[in-house]
């Protein structure tokens, strides 16, 4: 896919390396990236709509990440959590809900978090519940499409990317004041950057 192709640039630049992955064995070799989901599954295994339609999206993102980090030397490890229909009656919003490297979808995107009427999707409640929507850039989502996720993927990939190649593009043992090797640039604002969820 050509998108694909495209996200594994972005994530070059995002992460301030210049090197070529395949002549180092691969940038941020034997790095990890988590991606959890959570959502409620009822006694019967059943669910509500909205985390139904929100299942096939994020694995088809979980599908499009590993596509595009794969050669980065990234993994994607992917859980998806089931919140008994207890524990949606006690905190609903948990539902419905990923992280990434273990930062909310939301914070990796600017987004804000609101929440619309789902109906009766968990036993114990009323017969309108509202259930967890994602904002992002004037739209509100009732079902995270699998765009947003990628998205915040890239982002969190990017950091990981930085924070594993810095030792191989400037070693402790070259003089970047020199001349003699070529450095990274400054890790300080990609770090910056990491700590806040800014895009």
């Amino acid at each position: 896919m050509k998108w694909c192709s495209l996200a594994v640039c972005v994530v070059l630049v995002l992460a301030g390396c210049g090197s070529n992955p395949s002549e180092e064995g691969g940038a941020g070799a034997d790095v990890t990236m988590t991606v959890r989901w959570q959502r409620l599954v009822r006694e019967d295994g059943s669910t509500c709509s909205r985390c139904g339609g929100t299942e096939e999206e994020f694995r088809a993102a979980v599908a499009s990440l590993r596509e595009a980090l794969r050669p980065l030397g990234i993994e994607v490890a992917a859980a998806e959590v089931a919140l008994s229909s207890e524990e949606c009656a006690a905190d609903i919003m948990q539902s419905n809900r990923i992280w990434i490297e273990d930062r909310p979808l939301e914070e990796w995107l600017g987004a804000e978090v609101g929440a619309s009427l789902c109906g009766a999707c968990c036993p114990g409640l009323d017969d309108e519940v509202e259930c967890r929507t994602v904002s992002v850039d004037g739209t509100t989502y009732e079902v995270v499409p699998a765009r947003l996720i990628v998205r915040a993927g890239l982002v969190a990939a990017s950091g990981l990317l930085a924070r594993d190649s810095a030792g191989a593009c400037c070693p402790a043992a070259v003089d970047c004041g020199t001349g003699e090797a070529p450095c990274c640039p400054e890790s300080s604002g990609s770090e910056k950057e990491d700590e806040t969820g800014a895009i």
